[in-house]
């Protein structure tokens, strides 16, 4: 019988490939596949489903498996766990594309769409913008840490550290003037470059979809391209709150017994995406306070009733559902009035 479902526990240079028929018998068992023979090999296999993990490497070898007709299914590693047979197998190599092969195989199983190389690349610079940010808030850190040591102390804000580190820098003794003059230049490299690809993003943002999400409130240039990268689409979602859950932005539940328990947030899913749909709402809900529209009117009543934090995450899960709805409908969408 042929091969039906294949198995491939991705790795750098040696991968694993777990093949069964539609009875669910091994037709394949190879652990020791080397790098430069992994796509001769998936090749030479009839068409049939490719399994892997979503993990680094994944949506290359999905694209490059696709060209033989081949069906590829990408999952989130830790939903392939609970099939890895620990009593059975050790865990290797072998028993993991064995575990890979088995979740693919799930009726309710929920996969990940394979990306563009477009979508990759538009990723790639949230990615290394995000990185550039985070680099300069530890340089701030790093700059408070070394002045609080000689008594001088600074506020949490950048632009006050910038500052006022500034104005101490020549009263600094030692070796201390050189340092924080080394940690303000590079600071000031990191700006450089964060408007550089803030520039990159702006110019990403004249495409068509990205426009139309633009038009949401909260919704910006960065927020609108890292969704339309990380997403395309969203045709892989059923309803907008299917795609707020994927996201994290809808509670989780401890119900038993009939009883609905709803807790915090469950923070699933991409943090960068949540992240900036959680900034746009933080905008909202202040901008809210001058304005007499519906949304404006909603959100400041979930905040007088609920609190701030969960009437911000409310109108993110909100902004999210727009969203999902926006990239499914297209021009066909209508803004509520």
């Amino acid at each position: 019988m042929a091969i039906v479902m294949l198995g491939i526990d991705l790795a750098k240079n040696v991968f694993a490939l777990h093949g069964v028929n539609e009875a669910g018998r091994v037709e394949m068992k190879r652990p020791n596949v080397p790098r430069s023979k992994l796509v001769e090999t998936v090749a030479t296999l009839p068409v049939c489903t490719v399994a892997m993990e979503a993990c680094s490497g994944a949506h290359h070898w999905a694209r490059e498996f696709a060209k033989f007709g081949h069906t590829v299914k990408l999952m989130a590693p830790h939903f392939v766990t609970p099939f890895r047979m620990s009593g059975k197998y050790a865990k290797n190599d072998a028993a993991d594309a064995a575990a890979i092969c088995s979740a693919a195989q799930k009726a309710d199983m929920r996969f990940v769409p394979a990306k563009s190389v477009d979508q990759q690349t538009r990723l790639m610079v949230h990615r290394a913008r995000q990185g550039f940010v985070d680099t300069r808030t530890a340089t701030l850190n790093r700059i408070r840490g070394l002045l609080s040591e000689l008594g001088i102390v600074l506020p949490l804000k950048a632009a006050c550290v910038r500052r006022l580190a500034l104005q101490h820098l020549e009263d600094l003794p030692g070796w201390a003037n050189t340092v924080i003059g080394d940690l303000l230049s590079e600071v000031h490299h990191l700006d450089e470059r964060i408007a550089q690809y803030d520039r990159h993003i702006q110019h990403m943002a004249r495409t068509d979809p990205t426009r139309q999400l633009m038009r949401l409130c909260g919704i910006g240039e960065t927020t609108a391209t890292a969704m339309i990268a990380m997403v395309g689409n969203a045709h892989e979602f059923t309803s907008g709150r299917q795609f707020a859950a994927w996201l994290g932005l809808v509670p989780r539940q401890y119900s038993s017994g009939g009883k609905t328990r709803l807790g915090r947030i469950t923070k699933a899913g991409d943090a960068y995406l949540r992240t900036l749909l959680i900034q746009g709402a933080r905008a909202v809900l202040e901008a809210a306070k001058k304005k007499t529209d519906s949304v404006s009117r909603w959100i400041k009543a979930v905040e007088e009733r609920r609190g701030y934090w969960k009437a911000v995450v409310a109108m993110a899960a909100k902004n999210a559902r727009k969203c999902w709805a926006l990239m499914q409908k297209g021009e066909a969408f209508k803004l509520p009035a």
